[in-house]
Formats: C-alpha cells, structure tokens, sequence
C-alpha cells in the first residue's frame, strides 16, 4: 500500500454550495485526511493524505463535486506535509 499527499485547488462555483461537505465525506468514506478550506479568493484549497487509489478516486471527486456546485477547474501538486488525524472543513 502507497500513501499520497496531495494539495488541491477547486475553482469554480465551489463557495457555499456544500462542495466542502461533499468532499469531507468522500474522503472519510476512504479513509482519507487532511482538509477542505474556502478561500479568499473564491477556490476552495483541499490537502488530502492516504492510500495513492482513494486519492486518485478522491481527485476524479473534486472534478465532480456537489450537486449544486460547478467546477471549472482543479490544480493538483503532490505535496509533503504530516499526515492529519481526520479531515476537517473550514
């Protein structure tokens, strides 16, 4: 088994459209962590660490989002930070 560490950024109609929600239980049901924040700019940031498939499926995700939300698009760096405990919103 291979972990992963990723960095995201959503854009889109990603703001107040449960897409964090949307993702924190996709990522918990694979038992992934780390975090969905919105930011200032209107992205939402997602740093996701666990097993390299369930990123991958967790990344098609982010391109999916929630039913109200539109994502336009989704930038992704592999990234090399401490694994979290859970995954949390913000």
């Amino acid at each position: 088994m291979t972990n992963r560490t990723i960095k995201a950024w959503v854009s889109g109609s990603v703001q107040g459209v449960n897409y964090r929600d949307y993702v924190r239980r996709h990522a918990e049901r694979w038992g992934i962590t780390g975090h969905a924040l919105n930011l200032d700019d209107g992205r939402v940031e997602v740093v996701a660490c666990g097993e390299a498939t369930a990123i991958a499926e967790l990344i098609d995700r982010l391109w999916e989002g929630s039913p109200a939300s539109d994502v336009t698009d989704v930038t992704v760096e592999e990234a090399t930070l401490a694994a979290p405990a859970d995954f949390t919103v913000g």
